[in-house]
C-alpha cells in the first residue's frame, strides 16, 4: 500500500468516525436535558411511593435520548444517569450502578440504532430492552464472581420481568406516543425521525 493510499484511507476512516461522533449544539442540550429527566423522574416516583423497580422511571429518559439524539446520545444518558443520581441521592444501590449504567448504556445505544434502521418503535424497544436485561443480567454474573449480591442472574430476569412489568408496558405505550407528537409538533412526516 502506498503512502497516498494509506492517507486517503486514514482520511476517510477519519471523517467517518467524526461524523459518527460529533455533536451540534442541539445535540449536547438535548443530551444535558435527557440527563436530568434520568435523574428528577426516579426523585418524582419515590416522592409518590411508586417503587422505582416496577416503573423504571430512570430508563425513559434514556430511551428518548437514543431515539432523538441516536445512539451516541443514548450511550452517553444510558451511562451517566444511574452515577449521577447514585451521586445525588443513594438510588440505585451501589451494586446496582455499575449493572445499571451496562444496561443503560445498552438501551440508549441499540435503540438509537434500531429505531433508524428497522423504523418500527414497538419492535425496536422490545429488541433494546431485551438487549439491555441481557447486559445486565451478564454484568451480574460477573460481578457475583467477586461479590455477593442480594440475587443471581436467574432471579434477576424472573424477577425484573414481573416486577418490572408495569414499567415495561408504560414505556411500550408512553415512548412511541411520545415520539408521534414530537412528529406533530415539528411537523414531521411519519417516514423519518
Amino acid at each position: 500500500m502506498s503512502i497516498v493510499t494509506f492517507n486517503r484511507v486514514s482520511r476517510n476512516l477519519y471523517s467517518k468516525i467524526y461524523n459518527m461522533i460529533k455533536f451540534s449544539t442541539k445535540e449536547i442540550t438535548l443530551t444535558a436535558l435527557f440527563i436530568t429527566l434520568g435523574v428528577i423522574l426516579p426523585i418524582v416516583f419515590h416522592q409518590f411511593a411508586l417503587a422505582g423497580r416496577v416503573f423504571l422511571p430512570m430508563h425513559i429518559p434514556v430511551f428518548l435520548a437514543g431515539i432523538f439524539v441516536g445512539p451516541l446520545g443514548g450511550l452517553i444518558v444510558g451511562l451517566i444517569c444511574p452515577v449521577l443520581s447514585f451521586l445525588m441521592t443513594g438510588m440505585p444501590p451501589p451494586y446496582a450502578v455499575p449493572l445499571m449504567s451496562m444496561e443503560l448504556a445498552i438501551y440508549g445505544l441499540s435503540i438509537g440504532i434500531l429505531i433508524r434502521r428497522i423504523k418500527l418503535p414497538i419492535l425496536s424497544l422490545l429488541i433494546a430492552m431485551i438487549l439491555g436485561r441481557l447486559v445486565f443480567a451478564f454484568g451480574l454474573f460477573i460481578l457475583g464472581q467477586f461479590l455477593s449480591l442480594p440475587y443471581g442472574p436467574e432471579a434477576f430476569i424472573k424477577v425484573s420481568l414481573i416486577t418490572g412489568l408495569p414499567g415495561i408496558a408504560l414505556q411500550l405505550v408512553l415512548i412511541p406516543l411520545l415520539m408521534e407528537a414530537v412528529k406533530l409538533v415539528r411537523g414531521m412526516s411519519s417516514t423519518g425521525l
